[in-house]
């Protein structure tokens, strides 16, 4: 670290532009910013006084792959233990598996949203890897049903089978959970499962955005709306007539654009910046966010009137800590379309690897997951990943000090029997969440759940009124 307790960060880039934006990104996580304009000076910058004070480098991909390996290369041969992160503007899997097997840390996609970009940097130095290693559901273009979506937890399918039931209708979707949950999954199994599954899905990143900019990318603008509007724009509300249109981190928009966003929903009508006459829109809307909306209506960041809008459907999704049971299934799930990608191949993984990844928290949870299976089948030689393949997470591991709680060391099918006290819970507690597993297991058709579990409709639809369960949770 430098004197003062901030980081050093070398970027290597050959346009200020570009480079002025990710200092001033990473300046809000702490972070001091080191430029070089190419290769040739940057190696030559390690050795100077600031260059050995760095703790990470992040190189904008940019040339042939053979030169961007090499330089990699060279970094690491220099300063092994020095994060070399490397961000490109197309996202390409066959930029990340070269890179990777040149020795990069991590890999991000342009535009560089700040909270990927500072997650990205923290976690190189924590020596964790969470970027943008995830090129899985952004270069395959098939969305998943929800019948693909892979989960068996209670929590887990009682979310699911909400939002299949909600796909049917207009209604808006408000989907909440941390961070690398599979909001942006979910969302399209949504659209997917609706009568606008032929039309459009388009999305928007509230948090990947200036503010000055989101309302023009949602509302569009006319030409000479404002400094710099020299074309006309066509917001995304437009494009996505018909459609749904995907919102996410929406709790970063502006209090102004909530606002627009509100008037639209309510009228469904789209006043561009600027234009004299609105545009009528037929569009299903879809937001996510990884804060509670309801905390921040309290806290005056988000208007009460757009939470009631948005909240007609609400969809938690759980972190993958609470269904660890899942790991599993979701790595070899994973592991597969991984293989789709170019220069990689299919890989088993063992019962060993199996259970360290299990055993692991997951704060970046499914995305997370994804990366450290993406950086082990890219480096892997062998036929299966081992746990020797994930060096991270096993240092991770040991480095905590976790206490099993009883309900965590004993579970039928992720039911819990288990209450935190060590006792056993109530039988019709345990009967009720069966029935739920079950009803979302076989996504809310009652007449497979009944027989399934043994018994009759009218006695399931008894057991839901005795137990107080919503038959489309």
């Amino acid at each position: 670290m430098t004197r003062n307790g901030q980081r050093m960060l070398m970027l290597i880039d050959d346009e200020p532009a570009q480079r002025r934006l990710v200092a001033a990104l990473a300046s809000r996580g702490g972070w001091r910013t080191l430029f070089a304009s190419d290769a040739e000076t940057a190696i030559a910058m390690l050795g100077t006084q600031e260059g050995m004070q760095l703790d990470a480098i992040l190189f904008d991909h940019w040339g042939e792959d053979a030169d961007a390996s090499a330089l990699i290369a060279e970094l690491r041969a220099r300063r092994p233990a020095l994060p070399v992160l490397v961000v490109t503007a197309n996202g390409s899997v066959a930029h990340a598996v070269n890179a990777m097997r040149a020795g990069a840390t991590d890999f991000l996609v342009k535009p560089l949203a700040p909270e990927r970009l500072l997650q990205a940097l923290d976690a190189a130095v924590a020596d964790t890897a969470a970027g943008e290693l995830r090129p899985l559901t952004e270069k395959i273009p098939a969305m998943l049903g929800f019948d693909e979506i892979v989960g068996s937890a209670p929590q887990f399918r009682a979310a699911l089978a909400v939002a299949a039931k909600a796909a049917r209708a207009r209604v808006a979707v408000l989907i909440e959970g941390e961070s690398g949950v599979g909001k942006e999954v979910v969302a399209e199994a949504v659209h997917a499962a609706s009568p606008r599954a032929k039309k459009p899905m388009l999305s928007v990143n509230c948090s990947a955005l200036p503010a000055n900019q989101l309302d023009s990318e949602l509302f569009g603008h006319e030409t000479g709306a404002f400094a710099g509007a020299f074309d006309r724009k066509i917001g995304k509300f437009v494009e996505a007539d018909g459609g749904t249109l995907f919102i996410d981190d929406i709790g970063e928009m502006p209090l102004e654009t909530q606002a627009r966003l509100l008037d639209t929903i309510q009228t469904g009508l789209v006043h561009p910046l600027g234009g004299r006459h609105p545009r009528e829109v037929d569009v299903r809307v879809i937001v996510a966010t990884s804060k509670r909306l309801v905390d921040e209506v309290e806290a005056g960041n988000f208007r009460e009137d757009l939470y009631f809008r948005l909240n007609i459907v609400p969809v938690t999704i759980p972190p993958l800590r609470e269904r660890a049971q899942d790991i599993p299934a979701l790595a070899r799930h994973l592991l597969a379309r991984i293989a789709l990608q170019p220069g990689l191949r299919q890989l088993g993984i063992t019962d060993d690897a199996l259970a360290l990844l299990m055993d692991y928290d997951w704060p970046g949870n499914v995305r997370q997951l994804q990366n450290a299976l993406f950086r082990a089948a890219v480096l892997c030689e062998g036929d299966a990943l081992t746990r020797t393949d994930f060096p991270q997470i096993a240092t991770l591991n040991t480095r905590r000090v976790r206490t099993p709680q009883p309900q965590q060391m004993a579970t039928s099918g992720g039911v819990e029997l288990f209450r935190p006290d060590g006792n056993l819970r109530m039988l019709e507690e345990i009967e009720a969440d069966v029935i739920r597993l079950a009803i979302g297991h076989y996504r809310g058709r009652m007449t497979e759940v009944a027989r399934r579990l043994g018994i009759g409709r009218s006695t399931l639809y008894r057991k839901l009124g005795e137990l107080g369960i919503d038959n489309a949770a």
